[in-house]
């Protein structure tokens, strides 16, 4: 049952080597080898039955999005870009329950997470307009908002009676460190270079990803 986890795992790591190192061969081999995996993972365990079907559709938005990234870098960021939203509102649509039964420590963590990422958004807006990248202000503002959403939607789970505990919280953990490796990204790319700022991105990002189904698969299977 864990065999595509422990592949998911292992080309993770040979990733994050492989952008340590600037092994370019083996970054377009092991990274999209990581999504493949986890899609195959989710499958396995849940057949996509129901919300299922919304994150397996999710991880092939981000295999999409992490080719279109990996291989065309500047030229294709908007299409990349636009890939990641269709992950994070297929993930949206996964939580849909979360949505649309909302409670007052809910209500309260979404206050939260959008006062937060109003401000870094205001504060990325701010250093793209300063560089004249005028072109991608209103997609990043939609793109933060998303993510937003995505991030309250997981993490709301821990306040869903249905979820396991163990469930909630890896979804929880898992939306989070997705959150940041955007804003990593985001933070590098037009406000100020990070140092080292690939590979932590790189790896908040898998974890990421693992965790969030991860949970899933705890919950659903």
């Amino acid at each position: 049952m864990y065999t595509w986890l422990i592949l998911a795992l292992i080309f993770a790591s040979l990733e994050w080597l492989a952008v340590w190192n600037g092994w370019q061969r083996l970054e377009y081999f092991a990274k999209p080898a990581v999504m493949v995996c986890l899609f195959l993972w989710l499958y396995a365990n849940t057949g996509l039955q129901g919300n299922m079907l919304w994150f397996g559709l999710g991880i092939l938005f981000s295999l999409a999005g992490d080719v279109l990234l990996m291989i065309s870098g500047e030229r294709m960021f908007l299409f990349g870009l636009i890939a990641f939203l269709l992950t994070h509102l297929s993930y949206i649509l996964g939580f849909k329950e979360e949505l649309t039964n909302p409670t007052a420590w809910s209500l309260i963590l979404m206050i939260t997470i959008l006062v937060n990422s109003q401000r870094l958004i205001r504060r990325i807006i701010g250093a793209m307009r300063a560089k004249g990248q005028n072109a991608l202000v209103r997609p990043i503002i939609v793109y933060g908002l998303v993510i937003s959403l995505m991030l309250y939607a997981a993490i709301s789970t821990i306040y869903d009676a249905a979820w396991k505990t163990n469930a909630a919280l890896f979804v929880s953990l898992g939306a989070f460190l997705f959150y940041i490796s955007d804003l990593i990204l985001a933070w590098n790319k037009f406000v100020s270079p990070m140092k080292n700022a690939r590979i932590f991105n790189i790896v908040t990002y898998h974890l990421g990803q693992i965790g969030l189904i991860a949970g899933v698969i705890s919950q659903f299977r």
